[in-house]
């Protein structure tokens, strides 16, 4: 047994023994996990790809007369101001203004919030127009003007749901070709798309959150943030293997952090053709190994993680609950999968590469003892389900 105190000693005097969750398996392999155990210390996940329930906070300061703005659009995009007088939060799938959408369907969403997020994070230069009706103390009217990151009191990330623990596979059974947040689908199960970084991702790697909850520290986007809550749509009352891992999304964590302080490699706007804006991100989890059963759990392989596969021309928008078939991420990532006897061709809209480059650079910030462990001062919930919404008379 060992504590987080322990670990972020070690940590803090260049002694911690860090292993990505790719190298863990190898290593635990062929030590033996009595001895892995004793040995490492930290075990670092990731994961990298469209995570759209994102956004974040912006400060913009005082102008002169000063201004309490009602409605604003940061290079076009609708950002919401019912908070403070110079306070905004801006969404990843806002569309700009006048995007005409699927009006011309299928459309082709060139831009949006995560694209303003992407030019923020970047130090581009972003145009902010404001409104406001005034008042006696806030006498400014109307204002427009150009901002960079730099120019921001505050720009805080605060994303309601990321890290999903599994996720749909998507496939199309319909006789025409569809377009969804899972990529472009071809008719008659002409091929499948998943997101997932399957073994390297965070909950996967911690299926029942002994380690990962409120207040856990995160690599996000290169910043050192952390989880402010359960993610929205958190469900981990589900079906599970053997080895705990979940077949349906469960598990989903709330991120925040401090958008000055990132990367702009690892934070990406994105445009799904027929669908929408969304924001792609990459995101770091260290695992404190406290215990045998806590590094067992980070050795799970692609192999052993099972998915739905799930039709999104009829099943998935009528909330059938129906599955077409259960997939290992070890099948997916080859690049085909059989299903029925037809032989389809898959495809990750996730980085495997990105997700791996970001356990690495986790590893070597815990090593350098630049980045320590923070307990969680709250467990994230093990049993819990999710409520539809119901359309009832009034």
């Amino acid at each position: 047994m060992k504590t987080y105190q322990e670990i972020n000693e070690k940590i803090k005097s260049g002694n911690a023994v860090v292993f990505t969750a790719e190298e863990i398996i190898d290593y635990v392999e062929e030590v033996g996990l009595e001895k892995a155990a004793d040995d490492v210390d930290v075990v670092t996940t990731a994961t990298f790809g469209a995570m759209c329930s994102s956004g974040c906070f912006l400060n913009f300061g005082h102008s002169k007369p000063k201004m309490r703005i009602t409605e604003a659009w940061l290079d076009d995009v609708l950002a919401y101001s019912g908070i403070a007088a110079v306070d905004l939060f801006l969404g990843a799938t806002q569309l700009r203004h006048r995007d005409p959408a699927n009006m011309n369907y299928p459309g082709e969403f060139s831009f949006g919030g995560g694209h303003v997020i992407e030019k923020l994070i970047a130090g581009e230069k972003v145009q902010l127009f404001g409104l406001s009706y005034g008042t006696d103390e806030y006498p400014r009217k109307e204002i427009r003007t150009w901002v960079t990151i730099d120019d921001l009191n505050q720009a805080i990330m605060v994303n309601p749901r990321n890290c999903y623990q599994n996720y749909n596979v998507a496939i199309n059974c319909s006789d025409k070709p569809i377009y969804t947040y899972l990529g472009q689908l071809k008719p008659n199960m002409g091929n499948m798309t998943y997101s997932s970084a399957g073994q390297l991702s965070p909950l996967l790697n911690d299926p029942w959150y002994r380690t990962i909850g409120v207040g856990t520290k995160v690599w996000l986007a290169g910043a050192q943030g952390h989880v402010y809550s359960e993610g929205t749509q958190h469900s981990p009352t589900c079906e599970r293997g053997e080895n705990n891992v979940p077949s349906e999304g469960a598990g989903t964590l709330a991120l925040t952090g401090n958008m000055k302080k990132m990367n702009p490699e690892f934070v990406r706007g994105v445009s799904l053709k027929g669908y929408g804006v969304s924001l792609a991100l990459g995101i770091g989890v260290p695992i404190p190994i406290l215990n045998k059963e806590i590094l067992k759990a980070t050795t799970v392989r692609d192999s052993e993680i099972q998915a739905c596969v799930i039709d999104y021309s009829s099943d998935y928008p009528e909330r059938r609950g129906n599955v077409v078939a259960k997939v290992s991420y070890a099948d997916l990532k080859s690049g085909e999968v059989e299903i029925g006897g037809k032989k389809i061709p898959t495809s990750g809209l996730s980085s495997y590469s990105k997700a791996l480059k970001i356990a690495g650079l986790l590893k070597d910030e815990i090593k350098r003892g630049d980045f320590l462990l923070s307990e969680p001062h709250t467990m994230l919930p093990t049993e819990q389900g999710m409520t539809p919404l119901e359309i009832r008379e009034k």
